[in-house]
């Protein structure tokens, strides 16, 4: 599991007073970069090996500015050449949102998926771990 923390800035909030929903994709994207290393080390877009193929957000009870987040990323489902990164948000202990996002292992210029093996495969299922249950 990858663990990052996140400081909301004044701008996350909204009218409503709360971090604005339209954040979480994005913390989420950011808190997927220790999960891209393990495909391209530095990063770099002209080696990328993903494509995403789904993303969904569960918002279960709202996030406040002034309090650090935690992001938890790991995977749920390790398939052939797909998975599925499961994300946690989590203020004061409290789970508040929860993504999951399918990526998939893909040759861009060949324009197909690719097999995840090796020890791409090994890495991968280190970050295995079950989902918490639905609210």
């Amino acid at each position: 599991m990858f663990t990052r923390m996140i400081e909301p800035a004044f701008y996350d909030t909204d009218a409503l007073g709360h971090i604005n929903n339209t954040r979480l994709p994005a913390w989420f994207e950011l808190a997927r970069n220790d999960l891209f290393r393990l495909f391209t080390p530095d990063l770099n877009p002209k080696q990328w090996r993903l494509i995403m193929a789904r993303m969904e957000v569960d918002y279960r009870a709202e996030l406040f500015y002034g309090h650090d987040i935690e992001l938890r990323t790991y995977l749920t489902r390790l398939g052939t050449s797909s998975f599925t990164v499961t994300q946690e948000a989590r203020q004061h202990g409290t789970l508040t949102n929860l993504g999951h996002t399918v990526l998939v292992q893909y040759d861009h210029h060949e324009k197909r998926a690719v097999p995840i093996e090796g020890e791409l495969r090994d890495a991968l299922s280190a970050h295995l771990h079950s989902a918490p249950t639905p609210a």
